[in-house]
């Protein structure tokens, strides 16, 4: 499960350059309205209606059969952009219940430059690198779903530390 952090458009694409192995995005249901954008995302995204209790739960079952064509699978766990002033926003937990469920270990990676690089602010950001860390992988195995929540603030904070 890989986990990063979501400031920036370019956390999509540097997800992609950084993972050596392929994997598949999960991602939210209304982003297939944006133009051009929706139309690729939504054939290589498993969608999620984050409203609809359904659609949470068929996520699983399409997660599992991507872990058995060894894929591996990516969420922003802040579940959108955060406000440009916030560094980094609260997880939700579906990262985390999914890695604890298919017992899968947890990718935490931080994304240190996107936001100043191509923030949502017009006309704003620089060129530049674009930096990433990638911290060792946490095990799962041993954990069940009560261990989520504590699970989803290790993670966090692992990341928080490189942003700060």
């Amino acid at each position: 499960m890989l986990v990063a952090n979501h400031t920036s458009m370019l956390d999509i694409m540097l997800m992609l350059y950084v993972s050596k192995n392929p994997f598949v995005f999960v991602g939210k249901q209304e982003l297939v309205k944006i133009p051009l954008f929706g139309f690729f995302y939504k054939r290589v995204c498993i969608l999620v209606d984050r409203n609809n209790p359904k659609s949470r739960t068929a996520v699983y079952r399409r997660v599992q059969r991507r872990l058995q064509q060894n894929l591996s699978v990516c969420i922003f766990p802040e579940g959108g952009v955060p406000d440009e002033s916030v560094l980094l926003d609260n997880f939700k937990d579906g990262a985390f219940r999914m890695a604890i469920t298919h017992n899968i270990p947890i990718v935490p990676m931080a994304f240190l430059d996107c936001k100043k690089r191509f923030s949502w602010e017009f006309f704003s950001g620089s060129p530049g690198p674009l930096r990433v860390t990638v911290k060792p992988f946490v095990e799962t195995g041993l954990l069940d779903s009560s261990d989520t929540s504590t699970l989803r603030e290790e993670v966090r904070d692992t990341i928080l530390l490189d942003l700060e």
